[in-house]
Formats: C-alpha cells, sequence, structure tokens
C-alpha cells in the first residue's frame, strides 16, 4: 500500500486504520549499512513527529559518537512512511527513514543531514531543483562463504578463501547453461538469465510498497548473477533515501528465495564489477540549466561544461566518497568497462563522464552521467560531494578539457599525456590523500570534524586491508 498525501495527520490515520503493531525507524551508518529499532505503533502521535524518540547509542554505531557522549534521538521523515510488505497479521509493520538529532540538533555526521544541505546550497545559489539518476549494479549468488571462518581471519589475520555459488557462475559444473562467458551477460534472456523473477518481486515490491518508479531492470555484464535496476529521476535528498530502500528491499526478497545479495563492487576476478553510474541536472525554475539546443556537439550549455570542469578538477578527492572501500579499487582498472581516465564525451563509455546521447534536442532529458561511483558508496555523501564539486566548477568558471571522442583504453601514453588525461585514483589511500589536499570545495555543507573523521576511518580500513595475507600472495610467494 502506497499512501500519496503523508503528512502526520495521514501517517497517524494509515497506521490505525491498517491497524499496524509496529513502527521500524532506519537509518544509515557512515558505510551506508542499513540499522533499525523497532518500537509500538501506540507510540506514534504529534510529538513522536517533533521530538523523536530517544534510542540510540550512537557510541554503538560506526562513524557516531564516542562513548561519553552517545545518547542521540531519532527522528521520522514524514515523506518516507510505507507499510512494509513482508509483515502481516498481529505483527503489521510500517517504516520511517530517520533523521539523527545529537542535544537538540541536526548531528552534523549524519550522512543524510549532509545531502539536505548540499541541496539546500544549490536552493540558495538559485538551483531549484537538483535531479538524479543512479543505476544500481548488484550481485546474487546462491551462497557465499569465507574458508576458514570469518572469526579465525578476523583474530589471526590467517589465510581464507571465498567460495561463490551461482546459478550462472561459469565455474560451476552443474551449471545447464554452462554455454555462459564472462563479461557475455549484458541483457541474456531466459533461461540463461536466472533471476527474472528476483528482479521481477524486488521490481513490484519498490513500485507498490514505497512509491519508487521503475524504469528497467535487467541482466548486466558479469556472467554469474549480475543485477541492474534503473529507477525514474528524483530530487537528491529523496533519491538518496530511494536507493537505501532498494538495497534494503533487494537483500530481504533475496533472503527468502535463500539467495544473498552484495554491493560489493568486484567480488568476481575475471568479469565486471559492479558499478554506479550517476545521471544528474540542475534546474532554475522549470529550465534545465544544462541544456542548450543551439549547443553543436551535444546540447548542454556553458554552465554544465563548467559543472564537469569541476567534476573533472576534483575527480580523485571525490572518490574517497564516490569508491570508498578497498575492493572499488579492484574495480577501476582496465579491461572491464569501468572508467579510470578523467575525461568527458558524449556517448563514450570510457571516459569517466558521458552525455547520454540517447534523446537529442530533449530539455528534460538532458544530464551528465558520472560513471565512476560504486554501489558501497553511501549514496548521501556520493550524491553531496559531486554536486558540489560541480557547483564549484561553475562558481570559478572552470573549463573542462577537450573532450574525447574514441576509445581511451587504446589511446597511447604518450598521447593521453598530450591530450591531459589524467588516471583515477588506484587505491584508497590515494583517494584519502587527494581529499586530504582537496577539501575545500566539500565546504560549508562537510564540515572540518566530518572530513577529518571519515579520513581517519578510511585510512584504518585500508590499513587492516594491507597487512593481512591474501590467497593469490600465497600463491605467488610460497617457494621463493
Amino acid at each position: 500500500m502506497v499512501l500519496k498525501t503523508k503528512s502526520k495527520e495521514s501517517c497517524i490515520q494509515t497506521i490505525k486504520g491498517n491497524k499496524i503493531r509496529w513502527i521500524d525507524l532506519q537509518f544509515t551508518d557512515i558505510d551506508s549499512r542499513f540499522h533499525h529499532v523497532t518500537v509500538p505503533a501506540r507510540t506514534v502521535n504529534d510529538s513522536f513527529f517533533d521530538e523523536g524518540i530517544g534510542k540510540l547509542d550512537g557510541s554503538s554505531i560506526k562513524g557516531l559518537k564516542p562513548i561519553f557522549d552517545s545518547d542521540m534521538v531519532l527522528k521520522p521523515v514524514i515523506s518516507s512512511f510505507s507499510i512494509l510488505p513482508w509483515y502481516d497479521g498481529d505483527d503489521k509493520t510500517a517504516r520511517f527513514i530517520c533523521t539523527i538529532f545529537d542535544n537538540g540538533h541536526r548531528y552534523p555526521h549524519d550522512t543524510r543531514f549532509i545531502a539536505e544541505k548540499s541541496e539546500n546550497h544549490a536552493t540558495e545559489l538559485g538551483y531549484t531543483k537538483t535531479y538524479w539518476g543512479p543505476e544500481l549494479e548488484f550481485f546474487v549468488f546462491n551462497k557465499l562463504s569465507l574458508e576458514p571462518s570469518p572469526q579465525i581471519a578476523l583474530t589471526s589475520g590467517a589465510l581464507y578463501g571465498v567460495s561463490i555459488k551461482s546459478d550462472e557462475a561459469p565455474w560451476n559444473d552443474s551449471d545447464p547453461y554452462w554455454f555462459n562467458k564472462t563479461r557475455e551477460g549484458y541483457y541474456v534472456a531466459p533461461p540463461a538469465d536466472t533471476l527474472v523473477d528476483y528482479r521481477n518481486r524486488v521490481s513490484r515490491i519498490i513500485e507498490d510498497s514505497f512509491d519508487i518508479e521503475i524504469e528497467a531492470h535487467h541482466h548486466e555484464v558479469a556472467a554469474a548473477g549480475q543485477c541492474e535496476i534503473n529507477i525514474k529521476y528524483d530530487t537528491l535528498t529523496t533519491q538518496a533515501d530511494n536507493v537505501v530502500t532498494i538495497k534494503y528491499v533487494s537483500r530481504i526478497v533475496a533472503n527468502s528465495m535463500n539467495k544473498i545479495v552484495t554491493y560489493m563492487p568486484k567480488p568476481i576476478f575475471g568479469d565486471n564489477a559492479s558499478g554506479m553510474h550517476i545521471h544528474q541536472s540542475l534546474w532554475k525554475d522549470d529550465k534545465n540549466i544544462f541544456y542548450d539546443p543551439k549547443d553543436a556537439y551535444s546540447q548542454i550549455s556553458q554552465e554544465c561544461r563548467y559543472y564537469i570542469g569541476g567534476l573533472m578538477s576534483h575527480a580523485s578527492a571525490l572518490c574517497a566518497f564516490t569508491n570508498p572501500t578497498t575492493n572499488s579499487y579492484r574495480r577501476l582498472i582496465p579491461g572491464y568497462e569501468a572508467p579510470i581516465f578523467i575525461a568527458w564525451s558524449k556517448g563514450n563509455r570510457s571516459a569517466n563522464i558521458r552525455i547520454p546521447r540517447y534523446v537529442k534536442n530533449s530539455e528534460v532529458a538532458t544530464r551528465i552521467e558520472y560513471r565512476t561511483p560504486d554501489p558501497s558508496a553511501n549514496i548521501y555523501l556520493a550524491e553531496a560531494s559531486i554536486l558540489m564539486a560541480g557547483l564549484d566548477g561553475i562558481k570559478h568558471k572552470i573549463e573542462p578539457p577537450m573532450n574525447i571522442d574514441e576509445d581511451i583504453y587504446k589511446i597511447d601514453v604518450d598521447k593521453r599525456k598530450k591530450l591531459n588525461i589524467m588516471e583515477l585514483p588506484k587505491s584508497l589511500r590515494e583517494s584519502i590523500e587527494s581529499l586530504d589536499s582537496d577539501n575545500e570545495f566539500l565546504k560549508p555543507v562537510f564540515d572540518n570534524s566530518f572530513i577529518n573523521f571519515y579520513k581517519e576511518i578510511k585510512i584504518k580500513e585500508d590499513i587492516e586491508n594491507s597487512i593481512r595475507p591474501t590467497p593469490y600472495e600465497f600463491y605467488q610467494y610460497m617457494d621463493i
């Protein structure tokens, strides 16, 4: 059930009218993991919306508070109200996505608050709407297990391997579709596409229960269980809410079908990884300021070019938010369609910024596609940082380099230097170092305390991954 008009009163009436027993209060941590606490439906009254629920121990959530100052409050976002379809009978449950408050004020480390601030910043500059359309790619497996146990690996640093089972895996001896090949799964039809029913179910729930409009879903390039779901564009923070909701639904449905979902970008060596290409446009009232029908190259405006210049200028620092895991940089390598070069073009998927050319002379459809991000990103931080980079480009009139309309992977090093084509960071450490030297464009939306805390967390992640032996290291070095 979808509640079209959402207000305090309509939420309360719907809860009573549908005999809702429980209310799920949901929020994300700094890594975009979903958390929740459930309270009785009788809790919902006028003061519930104004005062929130003081049930959050911020010290137990990554990226929030120290143990000596940990009491925090969750306040519901009315527009996120939905009835969860997988609870019925005496345990009917509705949910709210929540914002986080500390001592009566919005908490500056709440990533949803950062997204809201970036949207408000754009409004203050005269941009009445910023539209966003992330493409979510992810893997669905039958089973994934670590060998030996994760506990042994974590406590001793011992070697561990990964066993992935998938009905579609090329390495699966019992696979009736053994003809599946790596990097040949794009738009593959049933019966080779075994996940149509799964994607149908996820998409139906997303539309029917959460009022998020699906544009398409399909099998992606990787042979073993890679999927993509596309949703209609929406405003920045609302779209970020939509993305975390889709991740949540995709996992719930997978669990009900005895499957497992991962948004880890590169779970499989030798096949394509998952990206999260983010389409975006800026609007003033009813005018798309990225659109200029007189532009001979791709019908984009000078402001759009400056916006692109901002993204290119800050691309390395942006990776700290758009590609925030060590695994992200297993994706950003040549040969697998991932954009490793900082360049822009129309229709060119080897550049990290693309002007889609499906529809010409269309103000509504004119947009840019930022191809760098992957789905491990916290979508609130990714969208907010991308917007701030683009707005910085407009503010300082950063002209992008010449557009590149050829396969950049095939351009030799000397020519790339002449064309001033730079590469994205090759590791999480590199991206954090870039953020350390290039973060002024993020202010005042990202405050210093958050940036410094974020850097500390990510440097620690990088160290923890770098100090442990991997299976391939044993293969390489065991007999030297």
